[in-house]
């Protein structure tokens, strides 16, 4: 694919409580619009808000705070000396937030800057395409979706939206139905009009629809953050609607191999209908969702000695026993999702029994560094990798290939430092045995890249938003929710069972489901996607207790909003009201 890269000053004004604006150097990295005058123009407009979306979907931004406060993921002070970070990431996932969490606010600042940017990109487009100018009004109707889609993020996490045209007027507050009608509209008044052709990497017709059946399968939530939600026919019946509008298409199809959605140049992947796009020319084009969970001592690029991962969130153990529970055998063996093993080791140095770190030196296979890859999906047990030296540098073997061991541990301050082998355990929690650097299973689904110089940046996997599978398992519970379990079940299993690229872990189809099912075959198929959150809330399971949560409190469905945010708006009597419970 042929890339354009420049670089333009950008201003925003920024209109929204609680954040400020700044010169920006912005990249622009889109094929379909350079040239000169008004295509310049252009893509300078949209270019700030679509490249914000990856500050929004940083690992410690919205994304992060998607994740811990769920029943996927949880973030340990490790050790205690790692990611403590002002126990923002403890707290969260307590449900213990306070109006001064750092990571609700630093995700609350990212998102509401990139509603700002959007508003500024329609804000130079729309007099364009008043003019005549087609590719302007094609772009304009992609702010006007991200816009959209950027409220309806708001709405999920704080229970308001966003309503403003121009920078320089002040946003109209909606909260309810008020917020869903306003997303809708706006989502409604570009669905037939967008581009259906644009890729992954930019908003098209498939990625509205899929935002308006995302939109109305949650309706009752939003409508009543706090009650119990009442899943209306209408609303099932408009989830319905846009999702065979996708489907019907046939633009999309399920990709063979599960691990394949999050490899390098994943922006061709049919299944993909929206995307965070990366190419692998800037350094925050990252791999942050691929390290985050990864042992600190994991050296997944060989090629690149700097690339490790940070010994981040794990999986709760509660998480790891939905898939224990349904299965009669270890789901490494009939659920290709689960995981893919890359990393072959020989039968004859598989047993680790009296060895450490100390006197396993023999104890190796050799392979070429570009050959090299990390196991996906759920990592359990002793990892294997590359191993280096005390100058740095990777032991090698006589041709100059790298030598594979057992990954030893060296960090933390645990008796094993130096010594163990990185061991992942299924428990992990806050205690000091459980905040190890070693326990919680960790979660590999993104590769990481190989077109990277380092490993961590330059990244060539795009982040995933929205796919096909999604868009069939929002299909089958609007059906379910609406009587069809027929078709419920048919929809759960057209997804089961197309991950065919390892026909011996190829989940069987279900014979029957229910919500408690459904709920599960989500997490199995989503996980660590931002989306556990919002479905514990709509399927009444987020006042549940996993792990080192306990509260039960209804009011902790939604964030506080930040005290930043409601103290930068107080000249504005009422504008911002703190969510109730905080």
């Amino acid at each position: 694919m042929k890339k354009y890269i420049q670089n333009i000053a950008f201003t925003s004004a920024l209109m929204l409580a609680g954040t400020a604006c700044t010169d920006l150097e912005e990249p622009i990295l889109d094929e379909s619009l350079t040239g000169a005058g008004q295509a310049e123009a252009i893509s300078g407009a949209i270019a700030p808000a679509y490249g914000q979306m990856s500050q929004v979907w940083y690992h410690t931004n919205y994304y992060g705070l998607q994740l811990i406060a769920s029943d996927e993921a949880i973030l340990p002070y490790r050790g205690g000396t790692d990611w403590f970070d002002g126990g923002k990431f403890l707290a969260t996932h307590q449900h213990l937030m306070t109006p001064g969490n750092d990571l609700v606010g630093s995700s609350w600042n990212e998102l509401t800057k990139n509603i700002s940017r959007a508003i500024s990109a329609i804000e130079v487009l729309r007099p364009l395409a008043e003019e005549g100018n087609q590719q302007a009004t094609s772009a304009l109707y992609e702010m006007i979706a991200l816009r959209a889609y950027l409220n309806m993020l708001v709405l999920e996490s704080w229970g308001i939206a966003f309503e403003k045209e121009v920078s320089s007027d002040i946003s109209v507050i909606l909260r309810g139905e008020e917020a869903i009608s306003y997303i809708e509209e706006e989502l409604s008044s570009v669905a037939s009009l967008i581009s259906p052709d644009l890729g992954p990497g930019r908003l098209n017709q498939a990625a509205v629809y899929g935002f308006l059946a995302r939109l109305h399968l949650n309706a009752a939530v939003y409508r009543d953050p706090y009650g119990t939600p009442n899943f209306s026919t209408e609303d099932m019946n408009k989830v319905i609607e846009y999702t065979n509008q996708i489907i019907n298409s046939g633009k999309y199809s399920f990709s063979e191999e599960y691990f394949e959605l999050f490899n390098d140049s994943n922006d061709s992947n049919a299944e993909i209908i929206f995307s965070l796009d990366q190419r692998g020319v800037l350094s925050n084009e990252h791999s942050r969702w691929a390290y985050w969970s990864i042992a600190g001592s994991m050296f997944p690029r060989p090629e690149y000695p700097s690339a490790d991962g940070t010994d981040g969130p794990a999986f709760t153990s509660d998480f790891i026993q939905t898939w224990m529970d349904a299965y009669e055998v270890d789901p490494a063996e009939v659920d290709a999702r689960f995981y893919q093993q890359n990393n072959f080791i020989p039968e004859d140095i598989q047993d680790l029994t009296g060895l450490n770190a100390l006197n396993d030196e023999d104890n190796y296979y050799c392979i070429t560094d570009t050959d090299f890859e990390m196991d996906r999906g759920v990592l359990r047990g002793v990892q294997w990798g590359p191993r280096k030296g005390s100058d740095g540098a990777f032991f090698r073997c006589g041709d100059g290939t790298v030598r594979i061991y057992p990954v030893v541990q060296t960090k933390g301050n645990a008796a094993d430092k130096d010594i163990g082998y990185v061991n992942h355990t299924m428990e992990v929690n806050f205690t000091n045995e459980g905040r190890l650097h070693n326990t919680g299973y960790r979660c590999s689904k993104y590769q990481f890249s190989h077109t990277s110089p380092n490993g961590n940046n330059y990244s060539s996997v795009d982040l995933v938003l929205m796919r096909l599978a999604e868009i069939y398992l929002m299909r089958a519970e609007a059906k379910l929710r609406t009587g069809d379990q027929a078709g419920a079940l048919a929809d759960i299993n057209a997804v089961r069972t197309s991950r065919t690229a390892r026909p011996a872990q190829t989940p069987a189809a279900l014979t029957e489901v229910d919500l408690d099912i459904l709920f599960r075959e989500r997490g199995f198929e989503l996980y660590w996607e931002g989306f556990r959150r919002g479905d514990q809330i709509r399927f009444g399971k987020y006042e549940d207790s996993w792990t080192e949560k306990t509260d039960s409190d209804v009011n902790k469905r939604l964030f506080p909003i930040p005290q930043s945010a409601i103290d930068g708006a107080s000249n504005i009597e009422g504008f911002l009201v703190q969510n109730p419970g905080y």
